[in-house]
Order: C-alpha cells, then structure tokens, then sequence
C-alpha cells in the first residue's frame, strides 16, 4: 500500500468515482477511504479482492494440515486403517477384498 496514492477522502471517492475505480483496477492495490481525517472503510476491486480470498483460504488449509502434522507429531489420533473399521461398523459398509 502507497498512503500518499492509497489514501483518499470518501468525498474524494464520491466526486471522482470512476477515476478512483480505475485506479483500484489498475494497481490492485486497496484503498482506504477517510471521513472527517479519520479512516473508516477500505475499498477494493473485485479481482484482487477474490485474489484476497484464495489466498486466505489457502492460508486457512495449510493451518489445518499443520495442526494435523502437529497432532500426529504429538502422537494424537488413531491409525487409518482402524479408523477405516469404525467407518465401516458405523456405516454398516461390508470389507471388500
């Protein structure tokens, strides 16, 4: 983020909708927007804000696999092949062979 081309006024952003839409898609780069001096919301063009979003979730996947390692690091949890036969009985599913 450049805060001397980042940060605007929502007055700025009302009067000159198009120019600053142009610019969100032209940098990807959000925008915060200020009312009365003070930040209040932060606009963004729709690619890099999906952009945004894949990356989050696949921060958010690779989390849940480290505390999967993690878990199995500390011994935690059962062996597949056991979990596999509780899935079976539960589900009253036959064992092929």
């Amino acid at each position: 983020m450049d805060i001397t081309r980042d940060i605007d006024s929502l007055t700025h952003f009302k009067r000159n909708s198009s120019e600053v839409i142009e610019q969100l898609k032209s940098t990807g780069q959000p925008m915060v927007l200020t009312v009365n001096g003070k930040a209040e919301v932060v606009v963004q063009d729709a690619a890099s804000y999906q952009a945004m979003l894949d990356l989050l979730d696949r921060a958010e996947a690779i989390a849940g696999i480290q505390r999967g390692l993690d878990s199995v690091e500390k011994g935690e949890g059962i062996p597949a092949e056991k979990a596999f036969e509780r899935l079976r009985r539960k589900h009253k599913i036959s064992k092929k062979a």
